[in-house]
Order: structure tokens, then sequence, then C-alpha cells
């Protein structure tokens, strides 16, 4: 049953994402995109990827990653993170890499943490997307290289405190 509606521009138009107005049956903070069809295929696998937008979800579903779901572009709320616990106890975080996405996901980690779930972040290369990613290398490159790569939530995490820093010098190591 249709609840909402949500569209994406293909060229660089603004504003890129236009989705319907929140309503009593459609809150971006309570849904997320794709639960109704990936459902099966997460209890099955134990284990969501979670996406930040329905094109991702969409083209990730084309290549093969049928437990792919999306927290619809906004920052992953409490009430979503319950509801991919109460499907799966694993979670693979896989936004855009980008500042905003690197950002999201930290912020998502510890809600998903908080819920009980155990968590992975897939790592793409610099600037791209699930959606660039999966066009220019492949579905199988995808899974192997990106989703079958994630790291750990402490790795994540170290490694996000280590950008911007010179590990050779001592004080900035120590900080």
């Amino acid at each position: 049953r249709v609840i909402g509606f949500g569209g994406r521009v293909i060229d660089d138009s603004q504003p890129k994402y236009l989705n319907s107005p929140e309503t009593p049956l459609f809150n971006k903070s309570y849904h997320l995109y794709n639960l109704h069809r990936a459902r099966k295929a997460i209890r099955q696998k134990q284990q969501a990827v979670l996406f930040e937008g329905y094109v991702d979800v969409i083209t990730a579903w084309h290549a093969g990653v049928t437990n792919g779901v999306a927290s619809l572009g906004t920052s992953l709320t409490e009430d979503q993170a319950r509801l991919l616990r109460r499907n799966a106890e694993s979670v693979v975080i896989c936004y855009d890499a980008d500042s905003a996405g690197e950002e999201a996901t930290l912020r998502g980690l510890d809600i998903l943490k908080s819920q009980g779930c155990s968590v992975k972040v897939a790592q793409l290369p610099d600037g791209t997307d699930p959606d660039e990613y999966i066009k220019t290398y492949g579905g199988e490159a995808f899974r192997q290289n990106i989703l079958a790569a994630a790291v750990p939530l402490t790795a994540f995490k170290l490694q996000a405190l280590q950008k911007g820093v010179d590990v050779n010098d001592e004080d900035q190591r120590n900080q």
C-alpha cells in the first residue's frame, strides 16, 4: 500500500530529492524504504544493509542485494533502528562516501548499537555512492569488495578519528 511518493532529479537541478509531505500515514522517521520487500531476505540472512536513499536500494536490488533498505535520506532514528533490530541482529551501513554520509554513519552507529544491533560499515571510495559504484563496477564487485569487506563499528570509529592526524607525529597521535 502506498503511503507516500519520492522523486529524484536526473540532472543537477535542485532540490535533488522531492518527497510527499509528512502525514499521519507517512512520516520518514518511522519508515524504512523497501522493508516490505526486503524483510524475508533480512530475516534469512539476519543482516540488513542500510542505504541513505531509495535510488541506492533500487540499484542494489537489481545487483542482487535483496536485504537492503533506506532511511529515506534522513538521519537514522531510534524508531527505524528498532525496526531493523526486530528483523535482524546485524546491520551494515552503506551510506555515501562524502562528509555528510560519514557524519550520518557515525550518528547511525550509536543509534543502532543502542538498540542491540551488531554494526559494520561498508566503505566506498571517496566521493562515491552505492548507486555510482554498482553502475561503474557491477553488483559482484559491490557485494565482494564493499559489503563483504565492511569493517566493524570500532574499527570504523578509529579510522574516523585518525583522519587528518599524522600518526607518525607523537603529539598528534597522543591527542
